[in-house]
């Protein structure tokens, strides 16, 4: 979608010196003169059920495993508060970073949420944009009601206070349909990296596996040859070396489950936290990662402190799929220790060395070892026996050096574009951000832009699946 959009030609001092100018004709209105609240509860709780993220605003509240049972904990749905289409639902617990939207269609949400009702003047996605802004999101939090950041509430009040920007009604619905257009545009823009990035880790995991299954290759065809071969007795590894050996991780590895969280305690000592999301992020753990803040007892410290050359793995999350992800620690410090949700496996240097434990680790059919242990219904986790259970290949250790370095090499280049792609999509999301603030704020004029009908493009179960961040959705 390529638009040359430009400026409206007079501006005027909006009165707020978080927002700036905003075209002359446009006006501000607190929000209680343009919605209202709602509080109709269902009588059979047979609704659709929402939740609403940040990432996402309002969408329908399903399980994982694609059963097509309302994914909650609640016994009874009746008494759950009716959204109506067009209605703006807010989680009051995490207004201050998004955690709000309007719903495209009718349905429930939790009685803790805050359903309100737009009049006639406002066009209900117009504001949904507006209020998603991170302008706005700042104004949301200053507004609310708390003393520490995980206690904000945003009461009614506190949003009827909060001053809208409100350009004239056919603007309004102009800006609305260029956001969409120009959002999903860009969604597709992003799944297409997306899809690029699924293709070079399939690519980089087919290299790995053959290495440590079969060992260095020696001809163009990427499979050893003049080696004699053994059956390895594992169905998924099939045939291997004749030297070669294979070992349960529980018999290669010592295994460490930290319980050290995210939270601060009085007299326990200052601390760097590797966490979940280092390691969902990252495969190498350097200097380089920012690592939380947080503390620890001298007893955990000296417990769950990485070393160089320890592997860490995700031992549970809320999708199957992201099970048993490793990372190779290249860094260490006295204060840097490894996080809950994590395994610290630290292997026994006279069997395996903890770069290679990290690449057969990476090998897609362990992985589906790990994926087909989890255990959960909305959060999925491994049990350290499942850990301990898995069969790895273990070549000599000089073998192992080679492999490792054999493999450096051959996946430097996917590594290479892997990264430029995830840059891209981030460079992508930094443009949408701000060219949605600048039209929704005024700052740019849509008026008279043809768009493309919404039916060449990509739909919402195409959506792109953000990363996890360090926020969770707060569920209530």
């Amino acid at each position: 979608m390529s638009v040359r959009l430009r400026p409206y030609p007079e501006y005027r001092d909006s009165g707020l010196p978080w927002l700036g100018e905003i075209p002359k004709h446009w006006e501000m209105r607190r929000f209680k003169y343009l919605l209202r609240e709602v509080n109709i509860p269902s009588s059979n709780g047979q609704e659709q059920l929402f939740s609403v993220s940040q990432y996402r605003g309002v969408t329908p509240r399903r399980p994982r495993d694609g059963n097509d049972e309302p994914d909650t904990r609640a016994a009874s749905l009746v008494g759950y508060k009716l959204v109506a289409p067009d209605d703006l639902v807010v989680n009051i617990m995490l207004a201050w970073n998004g955690s709000l939207g309007v719903a495209s269609s009718g349905g429930i949400v939790s009685p803790a949420y805050c359903v309100y009702r737009f009049n006639g003047h406002a066009v209900p996605w117009y504001f949904h944009n507006l209020l998603r802004l991170p302008l706005y999101k700042g104004r949301i939090k200053v507004d609310s009601t708390g003393v520490v950041e995980s206690r904000l509430r945003l009461y009614s009040d506190n949003l009827f206070r909060i001053e809208a920007v409100v350009p004239p009604w056919e603007e309004q619905t102009a800006i609305a349909s260029f956001v969409e257009a120009f959002g999903r545009n860009i969604d597709r823009l992003i799944r297409a990296k997306r899809r690029l990035i699924e293709l070079l880790n399939e690519q980089k995991q087919a290299i790995i596996h053959r290495a440590v299954a079969c060992g260095l290759p020696s001809t163009g065809s990427g499979q050893a040859t003049n080696v004699r071969l053994k059956p390895s007795g594992v169905e998924w590894l099939g045939d291997i070396p004749e030297h070669w050996d294979v070992r349960r991780i529980r018999n290669a590895v010592d295994m460490r489950v930290s319980n050290v969280d995210k939270h601060t305690k009085e007299g326990e000592l200052p601390i760097r936290l590797c966490n979940y999301v280092d390691v969902y992020k990252n495969d190498r753990i350097t200097e380089r990662v920012s690592f939380m803040q947080a503390t620890a007892t001298a007893e955990e410290i000296e417990r769950f402190r990485l070393e160089p050359s320890d592997v860490l793995i995700t031992k549970d999350s809320e999708a199957w799929n992201d099970i048993g992800i490793p990372a190779l620690v290249e860094f260490t410090a006295d204060d840097l220790i490894c996080g809950y949700h994590l395994a610290l496996l630290r292997s026994r240097k006279a069997l395996l060395s903890g770069a290679y434990l990290f690449r057969a680790l990476q090998s897609p059919a362990v992985a589906y070892k790990f994926h087909v242990a989890a255990n959960g219904v909305t959060r999925y986790g491994l049990s350290h026996d499942a850990i301990k259970s898995v069969l790895l290949p273990v070549p000599l250790l000089p073998e192992q050096a080679a492999i490792v370095e054999y493999l450096d090499n051959a996946t430097a280049d996917i590594d290479a574009a892997t990264d430029r792609a995830r840059r891209e999509i981030d460079l992508l999301r930094e443009y949408r951000t701000r060219l949605i603030a600048d039209v929704v704020t005024g700052k740019l004029d849509v008026r008279g832009v043809e768009l493309p009908a919404l039916g060449d493009l990509d739909t919402g179960e195409d959506a792109e699946k953000e990363e996890i961040g360090d926020i969770q959705e707060k569920e209530i």
